[in-house]
């Protein structure tokens, strides 16, 4: 007697489903191989900006846009009374702060120097020491934008009555200029690893890797994948058994 054959006759609602969740997961899984090549532009844009020349800072009111992570080199002495602690910035799973220092120019508005990383206190009332000298000086570091928050958050508004030097969470070079009573340029310059009264200078983009951006491609290609065999396991079937042949 012969063996009922499979058929493969799935319901259309099945279908459908697969279809749109499989549509789904592929446009997630290019998505993130494209972030992952725009990730390495970025990497391979600061490693190449830290070996280039320094160019001329970009207009106080701009983006830097294309400049990021470029080179540049300004002189002006440290407003030191007048420091800046960007709280919730951890390091190796530490908690702590980077450093804003406004330079003070001649030919321009002042710059914010982010003088690296410190750790935090256990108790958030002692603060760390920051302190650094006013004199003028030449200062050579990177261009970066300040950092931003998070898309749906929001940082509390400064209080103009807090002491400095003065946390602040996601400050925008507005909410520094009406804390300082003068205007400060867009963007921070991170102060070059081997220049002086530094911290912690690791500077690295504050960004997923392209590694980790190919590893979510990989698992939702892999969710299409498994998608597919769950679709076609589960309406692979026999027909149903008739009466016996006699």
């Amino acid at each position: 007697m012969d063996r009922p054959r499979r058929t493969f006759r799935p319901p259309w609602w099945a279908t459908l489903g697969t279809l749109a969740l499989g549509a789904l997961f592929l446009t997630a899984g290019t998505w993130q191989l494209d972030r992952a090549g725009e990730k390495r532009a970025i990497f391979a844009a600061f490693d190449a900006g830290a070996l280039a020349e320094p160019v001329p800072l970009p207009p106080p009111d701009a983006d830097v846009g294309d400049l990021r992570y470029r080179a540049v080199r300004l002189s002006g002495r440290f407003d030191a009374g007048h420091q800046v602690l960007l709280d919730a910035r951890t390091r190796d799973g530490r908690a702590g702060y980077e450093v804003l220092v406004p330079l003070l120019r001649e030919d321009g508005p002042a710059v914010l120097v982010n003088r690296g990383w410190v750790p935090a206190a256990g108790d958030r009332t002692r603060l760390p020491d920051v302190a650094v000298g006013g004199s003028p000086r030449s200062v050579t570091g990177l261009l970066d934008r300040l950092p931003r928050a998070a898309m749906g958050s929001a940082a509390p508004p400064p209080d103009p009555a807090a002491p400095w030097p003065r946390r602040l969470l996601f400050p925008t070079a507005a909410d520094v200029g009406a804390a300082l009573g003068y205007p400060v340029a867009q963007y921070q310059v991170l102060l070059a690893p081997a220049a002086p009264d530094g911290f912690d200078r690791t500077w690295r983009p504050a960004l997923l890797t392209p590694e980790q951006h190919l590893g979510y491609a990989f698992q939702w290609f892999a969710f299409a994948t498994a998608l597919v065999v769950l679709y076609a396991a589960l309406n692979w079937r026999r027909p149903a058994a008739g009466p016996p042949t006699p």
